[in-house]
C-alpha cells in the first residue's frame, strides 16, 4: 500500500519542479512512511512521485517509481495484486526475466507484453495508479474495479495534478480549491461526495473500473476507457441465474473465497484481521484460520455503552477458531479525541460517524500488524441490510395505492408537524408502523409522506439514503449534480426493488462512504486493508447467485449464514446487525455541545455564505432539546465546518 501523486503540464517543468513533487508526496508520507521516490522527465514535462508503505518484496528491488524492462513504461502504483504470482508464473514461461519479486516489475511486464487495456482485465486486487507511456507520450490514470483505492485528478490550468489524496494536488504551487457547491449538497444529502466529483471545482475522482488516457496540451479532455461495469455484471448475473442447488451454491462461494482469502494473507510483514464478531468479519477469520499455521491475529474494540460494544461477540468467535485476539475497550473520552483529527483525516468532507471506531480499530491493529483483513462488501453483495427489507415492503405499500390516494394521504401526514404526531401518537397506544415493524414517529411519518409522492423506487431509495434530502435549499447557490441515483441510463435492468437497491449501494455507499471510510482510516496509521469479498470473482460469482438464496423470511446473508455453519456454530453469529458506530447524537447535546455550537453560530455561517441558517438552526435547538435526535444531518454540517475551518 503505498500513496502516489504527480503533474503533467504542456508548457515544461519548472526549476522547482523536483521540490513541487516532494511537498506533494510528503504530504501523503502516512500512506508510505518507508521509502520516497520521484522520476521527472523534463523535456515531457512530467513529474512522479511515490511514497511506500512496504508490504511484498521490502527490498530497493520494489522501489518506486519503476521503469519496465525496456524503459517505455514508468510507473507509480497503490494497491495489491493478489495473484500477481500466478501472473508472473505466466510470463516467465513467455521468456521473460524479472529482477525482483514485486507485483509492480509484474504489472510493468503484463502491460509491455499484453498492452494496458488487456493487462489491467488481468488483475485480481485493488490498486490506483498512473503510468506513462515514453513512446507516445500518454499518460494514463487507472482505479481498481469495485473503487477500493482512491485516485484524484484535475487541470490548474495547462497542468493536469493527480494523486492519492486530495492533500497531494493542495501541495501544488497554483492551486485554488475553490469549493463546488453543487458536490457539497450532495455531501448533505448522502454524508459523502460521491464520485466523479469531489469537494473542489474541477477536481474528479477517477470513475472504479476506469482508465483515463490523456495526451499532452490536450487541456480537459481525456479518453475513457472502461474495463469492468459493476451495471454489466449485475445485469448478467440478474438475466442468468445459477441453477445449482443450495449446498452446491456454498461449496462453490467457499472455494471462491478460500482462494481470494488465501492470495489476501500473502505479506512480508505482520498480518491480522478486524472481528467484529458477525457474519462477514467472522467468515473472513474462519477461511484465514483455515488456511493459517499459526493463530491468525485478530483486533476489536469495545464501548461500555451495550447499543455499541461487539466485543463479548468477537471474543467467544476469536476462541471458538482460535485465534490470538487483541480487543481494546475505548472510554467516550478515546473516542472523542479522535474527532479533531477527522478533518485531515479524511481530506474531504466526510461524515458517517463509523468513522471514529474505524480510526480506533486501525490504530489498535497497526500496533501489532502491518496488513488488516475485513469483511467489508459483504452485506452489498448478499442482501445484509436491513434497509433493502424495509424500502422493498414500504414500496410494495406504496405502490399498491393509486397515485391519487397517495397524495391525499400525504398531505394528510403533513397537515401536523412531526412534533404534533408525536403527541397524537403518544396516546394511541401504537408502537409500529403497520407492514415495516418499525417505531413509528412524527419524523418517520413525514419520511412516508414524502415517499408517497415519489414515482419510483430509485426515488424512493435515493429518499431514504438522504440527510437532508432538499439539500440544495440549504446549501446557498447550489444545484445538485446527477448521480447514480438519478441518472436512468445508468440503472440496470434488475427485476425488483431488492437487488436493485443492492446495485446501487453497490456503485455508491459502498466505494465512496465504506471503502474511503476505511482506506482514510486504516492509511492514516499506515496499516494496509484488504477486503476479500471485493475480489472480482467474488462479486460476479454473487450476482449469479438468485435471490432466493440470499434472503428468505425477512433475513438476508443466508448463503454466508450457510457457509459460515461449516466452520462457527451458528448461536455465536445469530444476534441482530450492530451498527459499528458511536453515541453522536448524546455526544452533540453534552461533550460535544459547545464546539458543535461555535461551528453552528448562525452568523458564522451567514459569513461563510454557503449554508442558509434557518434549517440548521431548528434542527440543532430540536436535538439539543431532546425531542428529536437530528444528529445525523448535524453531524454532517459540522463535519464541513471543522473540515472548512482546518
Amino acid at each position: 500500500m503505498c500513496g502516489i501523486a504527480g503533474f503533467w503540464t504542456s508548457s515544461g517543468l519548472a526549476q522547482d519542479a523536483s521540490g513541487t513533487l516532494e511537498r506533494m508526496t510528503r504530504a501523503i508520507s502516512h500512506r508510505g512512511p518507508d521509502d520516497q521516490g520521484c522520476w521527472l522527465d523534463p523535456e515531457a514535462g512530467i513529474a512522479l512521485g511515490h511514497r511506500r508503505l512496504s508490504i511484498v518484496d521490502l527490498s530497493a528491488l520494489g522501489r518506486q517509481p519503476m521503469t519496465s524492462a525496456h524503459g517505455r513504461w514508468i510507473l507509480i502504483y497503490n494497491g495489491e495484486i493478489y495473484n500477481f504470482p500466478d501472473l508472473r508464473t505466466e510470463l516467465e514461461g513467455e521468456g521473460i526475466p524479472f529482477r525482483g519479486h514485486s507485483d509492480t516489475e509484474v504489472i510493468l511486464a503484463a502491460i509491455e507484453r499484453h498492452g494496458l487495456l488487456a493487462a489491467v482485465r488481468r488483475f485480481t486486487g485493488m490498486f490506483a495508479f498512473a503510468v506513462f507511456d515514453r513512446a507516445e507520450r500518454v499518460l494514463h490514470l487507472v482505479r481498481d474495479r469495485l473503487g477500493e483505492k482512491p485516485l484524484y485528478y484535475g487541470w490548474l490550468g495547462t497542468t493536469l495534478v493527480f494523486g492519492s489524496e486530495l492533500k497531494a494536488l493542495r501541495a501544488y504551487p497554483t492551486w485554488r480549491g475553490e469549493i463546488d457547491r453543487g458536490a457539497l449538497g450532495l455531501f448533505l444529502r448522502h454524508s459523502y461526495v460521491p464520485a466523479p466529483y469531489s469537494i473542489y471545482k474541477d477536481i474528479r475522482k477517477v470513475w472504479p473500473g476506469t482508465i483515463l488516457s490523456f495526451r499532452r496540451g490536450a487541456v480537459d479532455r481525456q479518453e475513457q476507457a472502461v474495463y469492468w461495469s459493476a451495471r454489466e455484471v449485475a445485469q448478467a448475473g440478474v438475466a442468468s441465474p445459477y441453477s445449482a442447488n443450495s449446498a452446491e451454491l456454498t461449496t462453490e462461494l467457499e472455494t471462491l473465497l478460500r482462494r481470494s482469502v488465501g492470495r489476501e494473507m500473502v505479506a512480508d510483514v505482520p498480518l491480522g484481521a478486524f472481528l467484529s464478531g458477525g457474519v462477514d468479519s467472522s467468515l473472513i477469520v474462519a477461511l484465514m484460520q483455515a488456511q493459517a499455521t499459526r493463530p491468525v491475529r485478530t483486533f476489536t474494540i469495545g464501548f461500555s455503552e451495550p447499543e455499541y460494544n461487539e466485543a463479548e461477540h468477537a471474543r467467544a468467535v476469536a476462541r471458538h477458531l482460535g485465534t490470538e485476539h487483541t480487543e481494546l475497550y475505548v472510554t467516550a473520552e478515546d473516542a472523542l479525541s479522535v474527532v479533531p483529527k477527522l478533518p485531515a483525516l479524511y481530506d474531504e468532507p466526510f461524515s458517517d460517524p463509523s468513522q471514529v471506531p474505524t480510526f480506533l480499530v486501525s490504530e489498535l491493529a497497526r500496533r501489532h500488524v502491518t496488513v488488516s483483513l475485513s469483511g467489508d462488501g459483504g452485506d452489498e453483495l448478499f442482501g445484509g441490510y436491513d434497509r433493502y427489507f424495509v424500502g422493498q415492503r414500504l414500496w410494495g405499500i406504496v405502490r399498491a395505492a393509486p397515485a391519487a390516494v397517495r397524495r391525499g394521504a400525504a398531505r394528510a401526514i403533513r397537515a401536523l408537524s412531526p412534533q404534533r404526531w408525536d403527541r397524537v401518537l403518544g396516546g394511541t397506544g401504537l408502537s409500529s408502523i403497520p407492514g415495516l415493524g418499525r417505531r413509528i414517529t412524527g419524523h418517520r411519518l413525514h419520511k412516508v409522506a414524502d415517499i408517497l409522492t415519489l414515482g419510483s423506487w430509485e426515488d424512493m431509495y435515493r429518499d431514504l439514503m438522504s440527510h437532508w434530502p432538499n439539500a440544495d435549499e440549504v446549501v446557498v447557490g447550489a444545484e445538485e449534480r446527477p448521480t447514480a441515483f438519478t441518472n436512468s441510463n445508468h440503472w440496470p435492468s434488475l427485476g425488483g426493488a431488492f437487488p436493485g437497491m443492492m446495485y446501487l449501494d453497490l456503485v455508491t455507499y459502498l466505494p465512496d462512504d465504506i471503502l474511503v471510510k476505511v482506506d482514510r482510516a486504516s492509511m492514516g496509521v499506515s496499516l494496509e486493508s484488504r477486503a476479500p469479498f471485493l475480489d472480482h470473482h467474488v462479486v460476479e460469482f454473487a450476482w449469479h447467485v438468485p435471490i432466493s438464496e440470499k434472503v428468505r423470511d425477512g433475513h438476508g446473508k443466508l448463503l454466508l449464514r450457510r457457509l459460515l455453519d461449516r466452520y462457527v456454530p451458528r448461536d455465536l453469529t445469530n444476534r441482530p446487525k450492530m451498527g459499528f458506530g458511536v453515541p453522536i447524537d448524546h455526544w452533540l447535546r453534552g461533550p460535544l455541545r459547545d464546539w458543535g455550537a461555535a461551528l453552528l453560530d448562525p452568523s458564522r455561517l451567514r459569513r461563510e455564505g454557503f449554508f442558509d441558517p434557518k434549517a440548521i438552526t431548528q434542527k440543532w435547538t430540536e436535538h439539543l432539546d431532546g425531542g428529536r435526535n437530528w444528529h445525523y444531518p448535524l453531524w454532517d454540517v459540522l463535519t464541513f465546518q471543522a473540515w472548512l475551518q482546518a
